[in-house]
């Protein structure tokens, strides 16, 4: 039992602290890639929890739960004017399989919406309310994704109403497509029943389908929703995962049709709701879990020695400092590209997350400035903000040393005098003798 004790507790060491600590040059590289994918798995998982994302997917449920009859509403009033009503009709249906009361009910209200919007009923104040459903809950949905990949920028209004507009524009569209392909796939395995090898691979394809469609459903919302640039194989990765469980879920909830049979018998027609509630619930937990993956697999190299950044010492964080300001005066004087942070990162083997969080407080004490090291890629690169030939060590010391809020009430004039003259004149000491060393002649 002790044994066993201890190999978790040594496993466990190895997945929290180890493993981000393993580089590139020490194993292979069918090993490093292994071991990528163990660290998005586990940083995935405890930032969904965290981020506490599942009650951001409780947020987005009833969200979705006041926008659904208006988005359905936008969805069949433009597939009625191109005469493709029953194909969407049909592709809902489906896609809510399990919940045919509540597809019922919602269906419902979509034509009593579209029939008094014709008469002119739902007009002003009604109808840019419900509009603004829409509108809050994709919305929200950008807001949660840019809190996922820790973009603190959103989208301007404008890219908002364009975007958000096409967003609505292209599900019937797909509906439509999706719709159209099934069909003509159904179509076109009844030629081909006849052939032994042929028939099989068209039953495959014909279900391959909805996994397929719903593959792309996330991977393109993996890309297209947060507000920076997703990579592809990263988004189509997490699509497909992502996909597959929420297929899954859905053939275990038609499933246990049983199960809710006996939850309608306790709760009538009223079950429909929770239980449509609840698929909402989980639908939107394997999205969002989704997204996580997304982000920790295309940014898992950022992680590398996380937790020795987090709890860098003083002493060391001083001289990344003073080594990252060395480069890029360096590399100023000769005149050459201005380093980025990744080549910082690459060059000098700094977690690319300390080579940020360096720049970012190299910046905060006016010492470098961000410019574009490339035209064509716009990439941010840093030069130095002050004369080269007065950037001693002495100087980055003690802007480090002084940044941030002294305003406490510490009576260091009189009551508490000695502590600090002592402290000012050991730092006086402490820059002596080789602060004032040029950082470009370092």
């Amino acid at each position: 039992m002790r044994d066993m004790n201890q190999r978790i507790a040594a496993l466990w060491k190895f997945l929290t602290d180890d493993i981000w600590r393993i580089t590139e040059n020490e194993v292979t590289r069918t090993t490093f890639s292994l071991y990528n994918i163990i660290k998005s798995v586990y940083l995935c998982i405890n930032r969904f929890t965290q981020d506490r994302l599942a009650n951001k997917a409780a947020a987005l449920t009833y969200s979705t739960l006041l926008a659904i009859v208006p988005i359905l509403a936008i969805v069949f009033a433009i597939a009625r004017g191109f005469g493709f009503d029953d194909i969407i009709r049909e592709q809902i249906t489906r896609t809510f399989a399990g919940q045919t009361e509540a597809v019922n009910v919602i269906l419902q209200f979509v034509n009593s919406y579209l029939s008094e919007t014709k008469s002119g009923v739902f007009i002003g104040v009604g109808l840019i309310l419900l509009l603004w459903t829409v509108l809050n809950l994709v919305n929200s949905l950008e807001i949660t994704f840019n809190r996922i990949w820790q973009v603190k920028k959103a989208r301007s209004m404008y890219r908002k109403i364009t975007d958000y507009s096409s967003l609505i524009l292209l599900i019937p569209i797909l509906l439509v497509v999706s719709g159209g392909l099934s069909i003509y796939m159904s179509t076109a395995l009844k030629h081909v029943e006849d052939y032994t090898l042929l028939a099989p691979i068209g039953k495959f394809m014909i279900r391959l389908i909805p996994f397929a469609l719903t593959w792309f459903m996330y991977t393109g919302l993996y890309i297209f929703m947060p507000n920076t640039k997703v990579k592809f194989k990263h988004a189509l990765v997490a699509g497909i995962l992502a996909g597959s469980a929420h297929q899954a879920f859905q053939f275990l909830y038609i499933s246990g049709q049983l199960w809710v049979s006996r939850y309608n018998a306790i709760y009538g027609s009223f079950a429909a709701l929770p239980l449509f509630l609840l698929w909402l619930q989980i639908s939107w937990t394997i999205c969002l879990f989704g997204a996580q993956l997304t982000y920790a697999s295309q940014n898992i190299r950022n992680f590398s020695f996380d937790k020795d950044t987090r709890n860098i010492s003083h002493r060391y964080r001083e001289f990344v400092s003073i080594l990252v300001m060395s480069l890029i005066a360096k590399r100023f004087e000769k005149n050459e590209p201005p380093y980025t942070a990744q080549t910082i990162s690459e060059e000098c083997q700094i977690p690319i997350q300390l080579a940020h969080r360096t720049l970012y407080e190299l910046q905060e004490i006016k010492l470098i400035h961000e410019v574009t090291s490339d035209e064509k890629s716009e990439e941010i690169a840093y030069q130095p903000s002050i004369d080269i030939h007065q950037l001693n060590v002495s100087v980055v010391l003690d802007r480090l040393d002084t940044h941030g809020s002294e305003d406490f009430k510490i009576d260091k004039e009189k009551t508490f005098n000695d502590e600090w003259d002592v402290l000012m004149k050991a730092k006086e000491e402490y820059y002596k003798s080789t602060g004032n060393v040029l950082l470009k002649d370092l």
